[in-house]
């Protein structure tokens, strides 16, 4: 993506000295029209900024830490470049990616991942980000099995990287790689939302087999509906029913989707996000009776086990804020020379 912003000017604080045109500066400006970011970095104020914006603008101060090959890398990349993530905590610290011989920038709110060579990156946002594949390499390092594989099904499916792409970068000894081929196992890049991803992947734990996307036609060829997961060997229609399909006019046309799909011998259950992450025992019911099986409760345990590891409960948050800690990390041994 082309870089659409001026790159930061790092000055001194003297108010004299401040590039009134400066998006992020080093120092102490004495002008209000700038905030801190981090000890000796200031970024210009926004006028009805929204969230994002602000966190863009504060991530142009976090830049002129950086030497030149240095790069915004896991988590903090892949929400520069708009991906659907697993709810993160606040306290979440900024990721960069920098050689071995750099100066690690010592403060409070970032985590440096260190490495022999530079890591391959280009310019999103006007902000410098790790390429999509090693975006995904470094998450691989800090998520749970069950977070990583919603990150890579957003990823494809916005085709911002490539199965192959993710392979090619899993090369011996980069750290991330044993967990981000586990993830490749069981990605499915045809799910459009995070919690499509999740209720696939519910449905995967207990034993069902599930088609994403599946398109439903009538006898005459013509598409009646695209469904969310198609439940293999039966006439089941399971889809994720978001909040915006409680609002009237969508609600009436998911109404009428539904009689249509009725008519056509299919039948079509909805679920919210209490019933994945609190309440999963009612969709293993309902695939059981979907499939003609006998109910048995212990089929849920998997998918529990996975829950309590993700950013979807309190209990994941915990654990991995206590893995990404703000230190920093040797990424690799250095190579010998003529290497």
């Amino acid at each position: 993506m082309a870089d659409s912003h001026p790159t930061p000017t790092p000055i001194s604080g003297a108010d004299d000295l401040v590039d009134p045109t400066a998006l992020a500066v080093r120092g102490r400006p004495r002008s209000a029209a700038y905030r801190s970011v981090t000890h000796g970095i200031h970024r210009r104020r926004l006028d009805g900024a929204g969230q994002r914006e602000e966190w863009l603008a504060d991530l142009r101060g976090w830049q002129l830490l950086l030497t030149g090959h240095g790069c915004f890398t896991a988590l903090t990349a892949a929400r520069i470049r708009g991906w659907e993530l697993p709810p993160l905590p606040a306290a979440t610290p900024v990721f960069v990616a920098m050689q071995l011989d750099d100066p690690r920038p010592i403060r409070d709110g970032i985590r440096t991942s260190r490495h022999p060579d530079p890591i391959e990156h280009e310019t999103v946002a006007g902000l410098r980000c790790a390429t999509a594949a090693e975006t995904l390499l470094a998450c691989a390092r800090w998520l749970s099995p069950l977070d990583l594989v919603v990150l890579v099904d957003n990823a494809l499916q916005v085709r911002d990287v490539t199965v192959e792409e993710l392979r090619d970068v899993c090369r011996p000894r980069r750290r991330g790689r044993s967990a981000l081929l586990a993830a490749l196992v069981r990605v499915d890049g045809r799910s459009e939302s995070s919690w499509e991803t999740l209720l696939r992947l519910l449905h995967v734990a207990v034993g069902a087999d599930v088609v994403p996307q599946r398109e439903v036609r009538d006898a005459d060829g013509v598409l009646v509906a695209r469904v969310d997961l198609h439940l293999v060997g039966t006439t089941s229609v399971h889809e994720f029913d978001g909040g915006h399909h409680r609002e009237p006019n969508q609600h009436r046309d998911d109404l009428r989707r539904e009689r249509r799909l009725s008519t056509l011998g299919r039948v079509r259950r909805g679920y919210t996000a209490s019933d994945v992450v609190q309440r999963p025992i009612g969709v293993l019911r309902d695939v059981d009776v979907a499939l003609g099986r006998e109910h048995d409760p212990r089929r849920i345990r998997p998918w529990l086990a996975m829950l309590r590891e993700s950013l979807y409960t309190p209990s994941g948050r915990e654990a991995f804020l206590r893995r990404v800690g703000t230190t920093s990390v040797t990424g690799g041994r250095r190579r010998r020379r003529g290497r």
